[in-house]
């Protein structure tokens, strides 16, 4: 007897389900237009990033935090720092833990010359956080501005402890010249370019240090340095030509005066170091024009 045959149901094709694309949490109010005011504003579109804090504020009633921080930072740049200053302080007002807020509230301070009060709210952020190499480093020019020298040093090797920057290398070594430790200067300098070789400002300045003490050779040897990472370098050029014209090689200072000129042509001892190059080589017609075009200069400037 033959087999029944059975015939097989045809099964319908399964399909993989698309997994639903979850929806992104809707911001808070208060954070809304956050992320558009902080394009506007890495931007330096402040016009629109005024428009859009205006906005913000008014829909939030004025407590967006960030909104009047950026608005704060505007009004800074603006040269308005008494009113950034009381913006700053609201900041801190709807956020009191915020570090940042504290730091923005010490700058102002420090820009209006209250070196004091900033040094107050500087320590209040750094009880909040005791990591960061700003609090310590403007501690440390907030007591220079005050005359305490020995609190200063004490708050820029912390922020060098911290973090390892030029930029308290270059406030501690200035603070060594003021003590008359030039060694101590040159050691801190020194120590600064080994973390930063190609910093021109570092170069210029130890060669500036060296010159002053009369290491000719050495200073040479850090303002050429300074001038082949950075030919337009004013103060490296000013340095260099200074040394050419003192050994009375006048034509090669005034090339050096001549790439100056064209970058700060308003600068008294550049022109003033022009003229005496030209009374070293006997040329007096050509320092009296050149008394002439300052004082045509000074003029023009006087009357804009």
């Amino acid at each position: 007897m033959a087999e029944d045959a059975v015939a097989a149901v045809p099964t319908e094709p399964t399909t993989l389900r698309k997994p639903r694309i979850k929806k992104a949490p809707d911001l808070p109010i208060l954070e809304r237009r956050n992320w558009l005011i902080h394009l506007h504003y890495v931007r330096k579109d402040y016009e629109a990033c005024k428009t859009l804090i205006k906005e913000q504020l008014q829909a939030t009633e004025g407590v967006c935090e960030y909104a009047v921080y950026v608005q704060a930072l505007i009004l800074r740049l603006e040269g308005k720092i008494q009113e950034s200053l009381e913006l700053f302080q609201t900041c801190a007002i709807l956020n009191p833990t915020s570090p940042d807020n504290l730091k923005q509230v010490a700058r102002s301070l420090f820009l209006l010359g209250k070196h004091r009060a900033a040094v107050e709210v500087y320590n209040e952020a750094a009880r909040l956080n005791n990591k960061d190499w700003e609090i310590c480093h403007n501690l440390g020019v907030c007591y220079l501005y005050l005359k305490d020298l020995s609190k200063s040093k004490e708050q820029l090797n912390l922020a060098l402890q911290l973090h390892r920057q030029e930029l308290s290398t270059m406030t501690l070594g200035k603070i060594h010249l003021m003590e008359g430790d030039t060694e101590g200067a040159i050691q801190t300098y020194l120590q600064a370019l080994q973390l930063s070789p190609e910093s021109t400002e570092l170069l210029t300045t130890l060669g500036l240090v060296y010159l002053q003490n009369g290491l000719f050779q050495k200073a040479f040897e850090y303002l050429g340095n300074a001038l082949t990472y950075d030919p337009s370098n004013y103060k490296g050029i000013l340095a260099a030509g200074c040394m050419m014209q003192s050994h009375g090689d006048y034509d090669v200072a005034l090339s050096k005066y001549r790439v100056a000129a064209s970058s700060v042509p308003e600068s008294s001892p550049l022109w003033n170091n022009i003229g005496m190059c030209f009374y070293g080589k006997k040329k007096y017609v050509a320092v009296s024009m050149e008394m002439l075009f300052i004082l045509l200069c000074v003029q023009y400037k006087g009357y804009k």
